[in-house]
């Protein structure tokens, strides 16, 4: 038997790494818990989660869930190798979500993929999770790093991340009370959130040879910070408006922009009609169109123009709501209206002219 024949081959030469998977647990294992909720039973570490609902809030409880990732973005953090708000984003993409329902969201879990377990890389995705999850107000109760040597590029990776929140079932918000004569009120985005980025990409690195570093004057920053800004969390925002109005609808306008997202709220002989004139479009979108000479229409249903949700509010309660949020120091435009029509949305002003 010769020497190749006598080597023993361990799981680190297949390039799984056990006991840097241990460390990098060791050291998220602070950020995750200073996420928990009271309803949190237990530590990190168990095979699963376990959360007490309380259900003494509720005469019956619905749990509502959802699931996203953060798709191509995740191209610019493996670019600028910064990945300590890639997180927020994950966390952002599904609680906002759950939040359009009227719920609140209780709890999280994320699924990470790597070539090769980094303990400190690991570390900063999760803490930009579990941060995330505080200003949401929902527990990081558990997740799952996977390192699968072969399968990605090296150091890439992927992030997925699911949450469940709860909400009465009489307060479920889904658009069946949607009606002509509705106001539409938007809250800002932070940026371009988490959609679109294979567009942004071509315009930025493949049409205008961009790169991450250059300094971008319109928008007084770098380019890699302007795209890297985390999508924004609307919990803290919206949660308080639940006890205080009757919502018709809300809607989370990530991809498909205006055009696709709209309609989830929309009965079949609505029409939401967006006034594009309601809000000044931010620096970084007018930049995209004009570097990829993109069709404005084709901008609307790809991005979020400055507007990462939109709220839907029964004519009568339209100033008592504006009044409301302009006391609590929130920034909100007005943009537009439901009327009678067949199911589509219509954007016009500002670009579109009227």
């Amino acid at each position: 038997m010769n020497e190749q024949e006598k080597k023993q081959i361990s799981y680190r030469d297949a390039g799984v790494d056990i006991d840097a998977g241990e460390k990098a647990v060791e050291l998220m294992k602070e950020s995750v818990m200073s996420s928990y909720r009271p309803e949190v039973l237990g530590e990190l570490g168990a095979f699963s989660g376990l959360f007490a609902l309380n259900t003494s809030k509720y005469k019956e409880p619905v749990l509502v869930s959802g699931t996203d990732g953060v798709g191509t973005k995740l191209k610019l953090a493996f670019m600028a190798d910064k990945h300590d708000t890639i997180g927020q984003d994950v966390v952002a993409m599904c609680v906002n979500d759950v939040l359009v329902q009227g719920a609140e969201p209780l709890f999280f879990l994320d699924y990470i993929a790597v070539d090769k377990v980094i303990p400190e890389k690991i570390a900063a995705i999760v803490k930009g999770v579990a941060d995330a999850c505080k200003m949401s107000g929902c527990a990081l109760i558990g997740g799952e790093t996977a390192e699968m040597a072969g399968f990605y590029a090296k150091d890439e990776y992927d992030i997925a991340g699911f949450c469940v929140g709860v909400v009465e079932k009489s307060k479920i918000i889904d658009g069946k009370k949607v009606a002509p004569g509705d106001v539409l009120f938007g809250l800002p985005s932070s940026g371009v959130h988490s959609n679109g980025y294979s567009l942004v990409r071509k315009i930025c690195f493949e049409a205008q040879g961009l790169s991450l570093t250059d300094e971008i004057p319109e928008f007084g920053r770098t380019l890699g910070e302007t795209l890297l800004t985390p999508t924004r969390l609307y919990p803290s925002t919206v949660l308080p408006l639940l006890d205080k109005f009757a919502l018709h609808g809300m809607v989370h306008i990530t991809g498909g922009g205006f055009y696709d997202n709209m309609l989830r709220v929309l009965p079949p002989d609505c029409d939401a009609v967006i006034n594009a004139g309601a809000w000044e479009i931010p620096a970084v979108f007018r930049k995209l169109q004009e570097w990829g000479n993109v069709d404005w229409h084709e901008m609307y249903r790809t991005f979020n123009m400055g507007v990462g949700l939109v709220i839907v509010v029964a004519p009568e309660e339209a100033e008592a709501f504006s009044a409301y949020l302009k006391e609590a120091g929130e920034t909100f435009y007005q943009i537009g209206t439901i009327e009678s029509g067949a199911h589509k949305t219509i954007v016009k002003g500002g670009v579109f002219g009227e």
